[in-house]
């Protein structure tokens, strides 16, 4: 029976880092689809939002079934229980790295970038992308020191945040409303895609040292 039940947690974080790698993929070709006005590679985001989410379901049903068989204890209980937050929360980046890639498809074959944002975006997305690699690595490697990294990488982005705001609130963008709804939703993707890699880092951190500071 314990031999069944580490399978079972081996399966557990294999399907996590097999969603994380699927929305690392989404968020590259999100990010290229955003700055290219690529419409064939945003099409491709929104087919990987669905399966990431049958995924995650496909994650939390086995965890579930184990927290029921198996009643696990300790390190093992924060394992399957962070599964369910990580799975949660790297659902939630693929449907950003989407609601991106919509942005591009709904301005298409025209840029949904005001001029001026446009160093700024591309910044944010390899930023993003950085950040999904990262989450890809501690997921598979459980290494503590990729945790800062993602943290160090998510300030980067709030500040590039702070300054898209800036920049639609400034008079230069006064005569395109439809480019300040674009940059202020886009930034906002791009800043909450980082947050909520921290949230894996945090629950990662949790099934570490049974913290989640």
């Amino acid at each position: 029976m314990r031999e069944v039940f580490q399978q079972s947690l081996q399966e557990v974080q294999e399907r996590l880092v097999g969603i994380a790698e699927l929305v690392e993929e989404s968020i590259t070709q999100a990010t290229a689809a955003f700055g290219n006005s690529d419409v064939a590679l945003a099409e491709n985001v929104l087919d990987d939002a669905e399966q990431i989410g049958e995924l995650t379901l496909a994650l939390d049903e086995l965890a579930i079934d184990i927290l029921a068989r198996q009643q696990p204890v300790a390190s093992d209980l924060r394992l399957v229980v962070g599964a369910l937050r990580m799975g949660a929360s790297l659902q939630r980046m693929g449907d950003l790295a989407e609601h991106i890639a919509q942005l591009s498809r709904y301005r298409y074959p025209e840029s949904a970038i005001p001029k001026g944002l446009s160093k700024t975006f591309a910044r944010m997305g390899e930023l993003d992308v950085q950040m999904a690699k990262l989450v890809v690595q501690l997921l598979s490697t459980q290494d503590p020191a990729v945790i800062d990294a993602i943290r160090d990488l998510d300030d980067d982005l709030d500040e590039l945040h702070a300054k898209v705001f800036e920049k639609v609130l400034s008079d230069k963008l006064a005569n395109n409303p439809m480019g300040v709804v674009d940059a202020t939703l886009a930034s906002r993707y791009h800043e909450r895609f980082g947050d909520y890699a921290v949230s894996v880092a945090k629950q990662m951190r949790y099934f570490l040292v049974g913290e989640l500071a």
